[in-house]
């Protein structure tokens, strides 16, 4: 029997995040919505509708400002700007819905462990377990001087320091609290049992923590963990952490490639390759026809901002782009950064070559994503082989317009997966976490890191 898909929808609170420039065109829902609560409250429900496992809100904390030396182009296109914190929303869209799961990026860099598992665990009790975490580290220059960050740390450093935080995070939510520990013992007056409550007395290179946490162990105790470094320090991370990790691969080849080596690092790091969910950012353009499809695709193009895209690029490399000549092939420009991502685009396209403005133009319309455009039929066929063919479990899917998109897709493309027997009908289970892995697994693996990082209490009982 073929294996089910995954489908998680991917946006952030702000205007469409990934498609600079379509807040002009005439049905851009995201422009006004994204400060709205009912507008969260109705993609849930859609998405809901549609079976998707969950919701998967992107964030940052600081501007784009490295192309042409200003965050003034990534200001005047809405390059994820404003953009507001998603974790306040969740409970809401949660009460207004059943099943669907909710995801969020939250900064290892910002905010102190302690907070963060207190956060988590609120979320995971209102929305009775339906919560995930897409664990970053973030990079930001004027984020970094906002939030009072004065240390610089390298790319690798910042994963060190992510692992200590995930340390205190697991020894608060897994080890701190007994599970019988509230006994609510109307005879005796007590409510919570003193002695099953324990501090974890962290002492590390970066975190002191005592303990112990503020929350009772919640529905899934631990979040659903995601992450998205590609980097060799990222999939070490990765490997080591997550259980659902949102990948980009330009075509199904790459994307196989990084699957195995991800599979590979799993196993490396002690754990089942089964205890990880690997989902493949797609954009989808659907209609009845595939004459319509491409109409669609090509109006997005006429309202796309490329220079909104140079300014996101030029933040993610570090790298500003406005220096060099737009007509110039990319492949004479000596930087790592842009090379990189000048490979990703040959892949997807070998005979061309490549200039800034064609990037720029190409980036500006779902980013990287690679692009399924056509009908429903023509799209799940290739989201079929997509998943046989490189081992993915399943979609962050990334509309060019929204909500349009994610609509087009709930009601061309999910119908059509349904009948083949490759989308769920109805929900079996209740925690996000046993969306993807299945009834009756509630909590982390018994082969996760968490279990192998005791507080003082346990390892000494």
């Amino acid at each position: 029997m073929a294996a089910s898909i995954h489908l998680n929808g991917f946006t952030q609170c702000c205007v469409n995040h990934h498609s600079e420039g379509q807040w002009k065109h005439p049905q851009d829902g995201s422009a006004r919505g994204y400060r709205d609560i009912a507008y969260w409250v109705d993609l849930a429900r859609l998405l809901e509708r549609g079976c998707f496992d969950a919701l998967f809100l992107a964030d940052v904390h600081g501007t784009y400002s490295v192309y042409k030396g200003s965050r003034e182009t990534a200001v005047r296109h809405g390059v994820q700007f404003p953009s507001n914190d998603p974790s306040v929303i969740i409970p809401a869209m949660a009460y207004a819905t059943r099943h669907l799961g909710f995801a969020c990026t939250y900064s290892t860099t910002y905010y102190p462990p302690y907070h963060t598992a207190k956060l988590f665990s609120t979320l995971d009790h209102l929305t009775n377990g339906r919560v995930g975490w897409n664990i970053v580290t973030s990079y930001l220059a004027d984020a970094n001087a906002n939030l009072g960050v004065t240390e610089e740390l390298g790319h690798d450093e910042r994963y060190d320091r992510a692992d200590e935080y995930m340390e205190v995070c697991y020894k608060l939510w897994e080890h701190s609290w007994e599970e019988d520990a509230l006994v609510r013992d109307v005879a005796r007056d007590v409510f919570i049992e003193p002695s099953r409550v324990h501090q974890i007395d962290h002492v590390g290179r970066w975190f002191k923590v005592p303990g112990p946490h503020m929350c009772e162990p919640s529905p899934q105790r631990t979040p659903i963990l995601f992450q998205a470094g590609q980097s060799g320090r990222g999939t070490a991370f990765a490997a080591k952490h997550a259980e659902a990790i949102f990948c980009v691969y330009p075509h199904r080849e790459a994307c196989r490639r990084g699957v195995d080596k991800l599979r590979s690092a799993i196993v490396a790091a002690g754990r089942a390759p089964v205890h990880l969910k690997i989902c493949q950012g797609i954009t989808v353009v659907v209609a009845p026809t595939r004459e319509e499809a491409e109409l669609k695709l090509a109006t997005h193009r006429r309202y796309a901002s490329p220079e909104g895209s140079l300014a996101l690029f030029s933040g993610w490399a570090g790298v500003d782009v406005s220096t060099l000549s737009p007509d110039q092939p990319l492949d004479q420009v000596e930087s790592n950064a842009i090379q990189g991502v000048l490979g990703f685009f040959r892949d997807i396209d070998p005979n061309r070559r490549w200039t800034l403005r064609e990037m720029g133009a190409a980036m500006a319309v779902g980013s990287i994503m690679p692009k399924l455009v056509g009908t429903p039929q023509e799209v799940c066929d290739e989201l079929e082989r997509w998943v046989d063919e490189t081992g993915i479990d399943g979609f962050n899917l990334v509309p060019i317009l929204q909500p349009d998109g994610f609509r087009d897709f709930v009601e061309m493309v999910v119908p059509e997966l349904q009948r083949r027997g490759r989308l769920r009908t109805a929900y079996d289970g209740e925690t996000l976490r046993e969306h993807y892995f299945g009834r009756g697994q509630r909590r982390l693996a018994h082969d996760h890191i968490a279990h192998r990082t005791l507080p003082p209490w346990k390892t000494s009982s």
